[in-house]
């Protein structure tokens, strides 16, 4: 995979400060998946050409690791390795993070001055969408050139090549031609090489900043950079509306109301039943349904925790727990205050005893409705904590998401989402048959109909 950047000019030499790479030596950066190299193919005081180099073994990958599928031959003859996608997206962010950010200590007018800017990157892949490109650079004032070839001479019938060279040029500050790649690269593929989480959407925010709120394709970009999360894709959409509808001219205090928007919902989401398991004094807590394990790693952070054990049903869901958590090279103080566990929470099970306080955040609605009362007796009635802290979507939310249909649940796993009025007959039900009392409260920003997009119930054991 390769990127090359062009700077034409005067004194042009800057670049290399701008990178914060210099020009006269081949750079080496390892990453997870592969090797990148800088270096400078050409240099002069009228033109600077910088290039990105990222090199991929295939068969490191076929081997079990990021990108792989497992078994086969398809692995070892894919186009992963040498397809422009999110391995390099990430290669940018890696390599070029200091010039995305736009700092440039020696030279900080120069950050902040847009430049007459060249990128090409070799072997993009937009499956034949030949109005792709023009229709995602050229709003953001780039010229736009393409080339691709016949897919094969000896057999003209099988028609253009998938894959092509991309060249857009454009007047622009360096940090913006980087965080605009960084964010349209994964739209050509659709696919990513890692998997994605919630956290994401924040990063797509970031980058996009400043201008994919605006962007006439802004839409078309979220879907196709969250392919397989359209749920994310419909949370990105929702926030860059609220970003758009902001005048420009708003207060500071009215400015900060709007950071509040942008910070994604799973993140006050676990900010938000943190500060419960604090307030509730708990020392020792179970996470149920830990899934990878983002509360957990909070509470780890927490001195008044002294163990934390994490659970779920699903054994593929510990291992990526497990790698997120960095597991293998965990500080022994942390590490011995966690305890990872597969357990299934319609099922009677010891090991939930003698907890202060059970942690069970947006699962219950993953459970068929047939199972909740098992799941009610596990959790209230034989592990019995002294709190327990539920989260929950809330339906009536559903219509402010952009593209959601009448009655579609938020996640194709979703069995079922409570109204807050059924939710708050659940919460009474659990403390009528278990001697518990409950206080409920919401997450996200509120609606003047709907309430909040997240309910949480804290119950506390009664004696």
């Amino acid at each position: 995979m390769l990127l090359t950047i062009t700077y034409t000019g005067t004194q042009t030499q800057n670049l290399g400060f701008l990178l914060h790479k210099r020009p006269d030596k081949i750079q080496q950066f390892s990453l997870n998946y592969g090797t990148a190299y800088v270096f400078y193919p050409e240099v002069s005081d009228q033109k600077t050409t910088a290039a990105l180099l990222l090199e991929i073994d295939p068969l490191d990958l076929a081997r079990g690791k990021l990108g792989s599928k497992e078994g086969g031959l398809f692995d070892y003859v894919n186009d992963r390795p040498y397809t422009c996608t999110s391995f390099m997206s990430t290669a940018i962010s890696r390599v070029f993070g200091t010039a995305m950010s736009g700092r440039c200590d020696s030279h900080p007018e120069l950050a902040d001055t847009p430049l007459h800017l060249t990128a090409c990157l070799s072997a993009l892949k937009d499956n034949g969408d030949t109005e792709l490109a023009e229709q995602l650079f050229a709003p953001l004032g780039y010229e736009v050139h393409t080339e691709r070839e016949i897919l094969d001479t000896v057999f003209p019938e099988w028609g253009m090549s998938p894959y092509m060279q991309l060249t857009i040029t454009g007047t622009v500050k360096l940090s913006e031609l980087l965080n605009h790649l960084y964010v349209l690269i994964p739209v050509f593929d659709k696919q990513k090489h890692y998997y994605i989480a919630e956290d994401e959407i924040q990063k797509l925010l970031t980058h996009g900043e400043g201008w994919l709120a605006s962007h006439p394709c802004r839409d078309k970009i979220a879907n196709r950079y969250f392919t397989a999360k359209r749920s994310y894709a419909r949370k990105a959409i929702d926030i860059l509306l609220a970003e758009e509808a902001v005048p420009e001219s708003v207060s500071d205090t009215e400015s900060d109301a709007e950071k509040e928007i942008h910070t994604p919902l799973n993140t006050l989401r676990m900010n938000t039943v943190l500060n419960a398991v604090l307030a509730s004094g708990a020392a020792n807590v179970i996470d149920l349904g830990c899934g990878e394990c983002r509360l957990t790693s909070l509470l780890l952070n927490e001195s008044q925790i002294k163990h934390v054990t994490a659970c779920d049903v699903s054994v593929h869901e510990l291992e990526k727990a497990a790698q997120k958590l960095h597991l293998d090279r965990m500080q022994p103080y942390r590490r011995n205050k966690l305890t990872l566990m597969q357990a299934s929470l319609t099922y009677q099970d010891k090991r939930f005893e003698n907890f202060d306080c059970a942690c069970i955040i947006e699962v219950i609605e993953h459970i068929e409705p047939m199972r909740i009362p098992a799941f009610e007796r596990v959790v209230f009635e034989f592990a019995k904590p002294r709190t327990v802290i539920l989260t929950t979507p809330n339906r009536e939310y559903n219509q402010n998401y952009q593209f959601m249909q009448e009655n579609e649940l938020r996640h194709g796993d979703h069995r079922f989402e409570w109204t807050r009025e059924e939710f708050k007959k659940w919460t009474e039900h659990i403390c009528e048959k278990f001697d518990y009392h409950c206080e409920i409260s919401g997450i996200g920003e509120t609606d003047e109909n709907a309430g909040q997009p997240t309910q949480m119930g804290v119950f506390t054991r009664n004696g």
